[in-house]
């Protein structure tokens, strides 16, 4: 692994952190449907890297970022159908 690879990794972890923690409570709805998309690229992403087939550990590691970012895009729909059915009003039962 090279400097500039843990280079960036830091700096996008601490920009990312920034921004999180800087959003209103009203737009988190709306920043969870954006997350889960990139999230769905990063799952695409990771089912390339654990089929190329280069090495072991590669395969490996690209099933274990798949299983994590497939738990962050279910977890993070389920919480934005939870926020929404909040917002939604009181339906009448027959």
């Amino acid at each position: 692994m090279t400097v500039d690879v843990i280079v960036i990794f830091v700096l996008a972890a601490y920009v990312g952190f920034e921004i999180i923690t800087k959003v209103p409570p009203q737009l988190h709805t709306p920043l969870m449907s954006g997350t889960n998309a990139i999230t769905g690229i990063a799952v695409v992403g990771a089912m390339l890297s654990a089929g190329a087939g280069r090495s072991q550990l590669a395969s490996w590691l690209g099933l274990i970022a798949m299983i994590l970012a497939s738990m962050n895009v279910v977890g993070g729909f389920l919480v934005t159908d939870r926020m929404l059915k909040m917002f939604g009003g009181k339906k009448e039962r027959v």
